[in-house]
């Protein structure tokens, strides 16, 4: 059975990107390491740590769906039809893609869903036995508060940011984690994973 993980980069006041969606400096340890990390299939390759390429290297090899909102979609133009981690990549939207770009991308391995319940489902179903890495903020905090998430990894940044883009969107109320069972010290990063408590 897949596991769902909600994940991304974050700072230390829980910000995922400042209100215009860049992201500052919570991407700066991408490069700032001589160990070679590789998202597949899209080939992007970051330079990072030795520690932080030991640690994110197979928590993205084991990816096989991830699950995005519509805005992502649309502020990065569909990563031109390459996922960025996993093989296939669901969605959630409520009005169809483009036609342009789904001619522009015939064979992009996309799908699409109507809620975050059936395309959480779907993802699922893709990935067999590997994770479904469902993206932080909006999409992921409505995930997470209808209880679909089964750990979240979070790749701390020491910054406080002051605003933007929440990592928990827009959830509301006590949910308990269970103590990090991976707490990683990168260069510029930690990296934790909790599986929640149920």
């Amino acid at each position: 059975m897949a596991t769902v993980v909600m994940q991304a980069v974050v700072s230390v006041d829980g910000f995922i990107a400042y209100p215009d969606d860049t992201v500052g400096p919570l991407f700066d340890w991408y490069g700032n390491g001589d160990h070679e990390l590789t998202a597949r299939p899209s080939g992007w390759t970051f330079n990072v740590s030795r520690t932080s390429a030991e640690h994110v290297q197979p928590f993205w090899d084991a990816i096989k769906v991830t699950v995005i909102g519509r805005h992502l979609f649309d502020t990065t133009n569909g990563w031109d039809g390459n996922p960025a981690a996993g093989d296939e990549l669901v969605v959630v939207t409520h009005r169809p893609l483009p036609q342009r770009w789904l001619a522009d991308h015939p064979d992009a391995p996309f799908h699409t869903a109507d809620s975050v319940e059936s395309g959480i489902a779907l993802a699922k179903k893709l990935a067999g036995d590997g994770i479904v890495d469902v993206t932080a903020g909006d999409l992921g905090g409505q995930a997470f508060s209808a209880g679909l998430v089964d750990e979240v990894a979070m790749d701390v940044v020491p910054v406080v940011m002051g605003e933007g883009v929440r990592f928990f969107g827009g959830h509301t109320g006590t949910v308990l984690l269970g103590d990090p069972y991976q707490v990683v010290q990168g260069d510029r990063v930690m990296h934790l994973r909790y599986k929640v408590k149920r």
